[in-house]
């Protein structure tokens, strides 16, 4: 006995009132993973080469850009359930959960944060090199570095 009522066992909310839906993000975002990283190399291998050039170029179409933020939004959801789930599974003590999942987070939304903006950086040069170089520049300035 002790695996939730048979009532939750039929609503598939079992002992921790969750139910599948962890479950199914993370299967959701490992499709789309394996969908996005699927075209992200079969477009790096049809590339004439891989100087720095022709992949900002690349890199600087809507439709590349648009993959490449989805795949990051996507890589760093599904990284954060699957690091949440073995946080919630190892971790007993309830004040270095709490810390532990605040620090995840935390990684998470900023390497998500980091890696679209990198995006936008390169679709921004892209379109209009100097534009995005000012723009780029006063938000560094902004943020209390430099712009080289």
């Amino acid at each position: 006995m002790g695996n939730g009522t048979s009532i939750g066992k039929v609503r598939g909310l079992g002992a921790a009132g969750e139910g599948t839906h962890h479950w199914l993000l993370q299967r959701f975002t490992a499709i789309g993973n394996l969908l996005l990283v699927g075209f992200m190399v079969i477009s790096f291998a049809l590339l004439p080469d891989l100087s720095y050039d022709t992949v900002t170029g690349w890199m600087g179409s809507p439709i590349v850009a648009l993959a490449m933020a989805l795949m990051i939004i996507s890589v760093f959801w599904h990284a954060r359930l699957g690091m949440q789930v073995l946080v919630e599974d190892y971790v007993h003590n309830a004040a270095n959960k709490f810390a532990a999942i605040v620090l995840l987070n935390l990684f998470a939304f900023g390497g998500a944060a980091a890696g679209l903006f990198f995006v936008l950086t390169i679709v921004m040069k892209a379109l209009g090199g100097e534009i995005a170089d000012t723009a780029m520049g006063n938000a560094m300035q902004g943020m209390g570095g430099g712009f080289q």
